[in-house]
C-alpha cells in the first residue's frame, strides 16, 4: 500500500505538473511554435550557400555578360559590343544576390557566434570573404561596413574605398581559418552544399583562395610581404581536383532547377541567346596566327557540339541555289555554326536554332560532340555539371604565374604543363559525374593530349617573358572555361588572353569565313570602350542618398587593375 500511495502522490504532482505547463504554453498565445523567427543554422547555412552558388553564374546573373567580355560567348543583347548598361537587369540581380545574401550570412555570424557554434561562424566568414571579393573585383568601391546594418537605421550604407574592403578580407579569412579549425558547437553534413562539412578541405579553401587574391594584389601597395610568405610556408593549399571549390549540379527539376544554369540556358530556351565564340573556337582549332598556330586543342569536342555535322550546309537559313550559308560564322570542315563578337553583319539576326553551336559536356553537362550532329534539345545532355569556382588546376595557374613573377620560386614552365594536365584531368572528371549515357573517350593519357601539350611546352620555351605570360594566361583562359569571372579579373590584370578585336587591321578571328565566300560588310566598328568595371546598378544609387556618382565603366579601375 505504501508503494501504491507514493505512485498516486507521484502521479498527482506530475499532472500538476503537466497542467501548469499546458496552461503556460496556452497563455502564451503570442509565439507561434510552427514559425519560429529564428531560423536553424543549418538550414541558413544551405540558403546561404545557393546564393553563393549563383553568383556570376547563367540565366539572370553576370556570367551572361561576363563570357560575352572575355571572348568564350557572343550575344545578341547589350553586352555585345562591351554596351551592358546602367539599367541592365542582370547587374541588379547580381547586386541583390550579394547583399542579400550577405544579411543572411551576418545572421549566421551573430547567431553562431552567441550559441558558440564557430564552425558554422568560420564557413559563413569565408563566404563572406567570397562575396566581398568577387563585389569588388566587379565593382571597386561597394558597401562593406554598414551594408548589413539596417536593424541599427542605417537605410543608406555608405560605399567603402576597394582596397580597404580588401584588407577587411584578408583578414577575415584568416579568422574564419580559426573558426573552422576550432571544432567547436555544431558541425555540419550535407547541409555544407561545398565540402559536406569537411574542415581540412574548407581550410585548404580558405588558403588557396588568399593566394588568388594575393596573386591579384601582389603589384600594389595592400600586398603585405610577411603574411604572404607565411600563407606559403603554411603550404596546406589545394591537393588535388577532389578539393575544387564549385557548387554542383544536379538532375532534378523539382521543387527547383538544380541543373547547371549554362546547360539550362543553352539547351532548355525557347529563344536561343547563347552563342559559342569565334574567337574562342579558332584558337583552340589553332586557327589563331598569333598563339597556338597549329596546335589543335583536343577539348574541342568536350567543349562544342555542333549540330552540324562536317561538310553539312546549314538547314535552317541557307540559300543552297547559290551556296551563301547566311551564316555570320560558319566552319564547313567542322560544322561549328556561331554569330561573331561586335558583328553588323547582315546574317547576324538570323535565326538559325537548328545550326547553332550549343556549349557541350564540360562546361554545362550537354552533349559531346562525336560528330554525328542532330538537333539539341533539353534531353540532348543530363546539366549534371558543376559551377566551378575556384579549381586546382587554376589553383596550379596561378602558381605558374607567381613563379613566372618571382613572386616564389619554382619552375614556371614545369608548374603550366602540370596545370595543363590537371585541366584535361578536370575534363575527365566532369564527365564521369554528368552520368551521361554517351560513349565519352578520356582525354587524359591520350596521345592527342600528351602532343598538344608538348608542342605548347616548345612555344613556351621559346617565347620572350611576355609571351610566356600570354601562353601561361591563355591556357588558364581555356581551362576555366564558363568560370568567366576570374578570365575577367586576369585580362584587365595583364592584358591576357588577347581578345578578339573587330577594329583591327586584320580579321583574323573571322579567318574561316574569308576562305569559305565573299562576306558583306566583315569589318565592323565599335562604339563602346571595354569596361573595366561594372556599372553600380542604377536603381541602388538612386535608392541609396549614401551612394557616389555613377561611374564610366570605361575607366573606373579596380586598384590591382594594371
Amino acid at each position: 500500500m505504501k508503494i501504491l500511495k507514493n505512485n498516486k502522490y507521484s502521479i498527482a504532482l506530475l499532472l500538476s505538473v503537466m497542467f501548469l505547463v499546458g496552461c503556460d504554453d496556452y497563455l502564451d498565445v503570442n509565439t507561434d511554435t510552427d514559425n519560429p523567427t529564428v531560423a536553424a543554422l543549418p538550414m541558413m547555412l544551405t540558403n546561404t550557400q545557393v546564393a553563393v552558388g549563383n553568383v556570376n553564374d547563367f540565366r539572370f546573373y553576370t556570367g551572361d555578360i561576363i563570357m560575352v567580355y572575355t571572348h568564350q560567348m557572343c550575344a545578341r543583347e547589350e553586352q555585345d559590343q562591351y554596351g551592358t548598361k546602367v539599367d541592365n537587369i542582370i547587374l541588379k540581380n547580381e547586386w541583390d544576390n550579394v547583399y542579400l545574401t550577405l544579411a543572411d550570412i551576418e545572421t549566421i555570424i551573430k547567431q553562431g557566434t552567441e550559441t558558440e557554434d564557430l564552425v558554422y561562424v568560420g564557413i559563413a566568414q569565408m563566404e563572406k570573404a567570397y562575396l566581398m571579393a568577387f563585389a569588388v573585383d566587379m565593382w571597386g568601391d561597394v558597401p562593406f561596413t554598414d551594408a548589413t546594418k539596417l536593424s541599427q537605421g542605417i537605410i543608406s550604407p555608405k560605399f567603402d574605398n576597394q582596397q580597404e574592403v580588401y584588407a577587411a578580407i584578408l583578414d577575415l579569412i584568416d579568422t574564419a581559418k580559426a573558426n573552422m579549425a576550432s571544432d567547436k558547437g555544431l558541425l555540419p553534413g550535407s547541409n555544407d552544399l561545398f565540402y559536406g562539412g569537411n574542415m581540412d578541405k574548407w581550410i585548404r579553401f580558405a588558403n588557396t583562395f588568399k593566394l588568388k587574391l594575393y596573386n591579384q594584389i601582389r603589384t600594389t601597395a595592400l600586398f603585405n610581404a610577411t603574411d604572404f610568405n607565411a600563407l606559403i610556408a603554411e603550404n596546406n593549399f589545394f591537393q588535388s581536383n577532389a578539393d575544387d571549390f564549385e557548387f554542383k549540379g544536379t538532375k532534378n527539376t523539382s521543387p527547383s532547377e538544380e541543373r547547371n544554369k549554362f546547360f539550362v540556358e543553352s539547351y532548355g530556351g525557347t529563344q536561343f541567346s547563347t552563342y559559342m565564340s569565334p574567337w574562342f573556337y579558332e584558337i583552340l582549332k589553332g586557327m589563331n596566327p598569333n598563339i597556338h598556330t597549329g596546335n589543335v586543342d583536343p577539348r574541342i569536342p568536350y567543349y562544342f557540339y555542333n549540330q552540324l555535322t562536317p561538310g553539312q550546309f546549314p538547314p535552317d537559313q541557307g540559300d543552297p541555289g547559290t551556296g551563301n550559308p547566311k551564316a555570320d560564322y560558319w566552319d564547313k570542315s567542322t560544322g561549328f555554326f556561331s554569330i561573331r563578337f561586335g558583328s553588323t553583319g547582315p546574317w547576324r539576326d538570323s535565326s538559325a536554332e537548328n545550326s547553332y553551336t550549343y556549349p557541350g559536356i564540360f562546361p554545362c553537362g550537354g552533349r559531346y560532340d562525336d560528330g554525328n550532329g542532330g538537333v539539341a534539345g533539353i534531353t540532348s545532355g543530363t546539366g549534371i555539371a558543376p559551377h566551378r569556382m575556384l579549381t586546382y588546376d587554376e589553383f596550379l595557374y596561378i602558381q605558374a604565374e607567381l613563379m613566372l613573377a618571382t613572386t616564389i620560386s619554382g619552375d614556371a614552365g614545369a608548374k603550366l604543363e602540370e596545370a595543363m594536365l590537371a585541366s584535361f584531368a578536370k575534363v575527365d572528371k566532369v564527365v564521369v559525374e554528368t552520368l551521361t549515357s554517351q560513349n565519352v573517350p578520356a582525354l587524359t593519357g591520350s596521345t592527342a593530349v600528351t602532343t598538344f601539350i608538348a608542342n605548347v611546352m616548345t612555344e613556351y620555351n621559346a617565347a620572350s617573358p611576355a609571351k610566356k605570360l600570354e601562353i601561361l594566361m591563355t591556357q588558364k583562359w581555356v581551362a576555366t572555361f564558363g568560370d568567366s569571372m576570374d578570365q575577367y579579373t586576369d585580362y584587365r590584370r595583364t592584358g591576357y588572353p588577347v581578345p578578339a578585336n573587330p577594329n583591327g587591321p586584320s580579321p583574323e578571328y573571322q579567318l574561316n569565313n574569308a576562305d569559305a565566300w565573299p562576306l558583306v560588310d566583315s569589318q565592323t566598328v565599335l562604339n563602346n570602350p571595354f569596361q573595366v568595371s561594372l556599372f553600380w546598378p542604377q536603381s541602388e544609387l538612386n535608392a541609396n542618398s549614401s551612394a557616389p556618382a555613377q561611374k564610366n565603366p570605361a575607366t573606373y579601375t579596380i586598384f590591382w587593375d594594371n
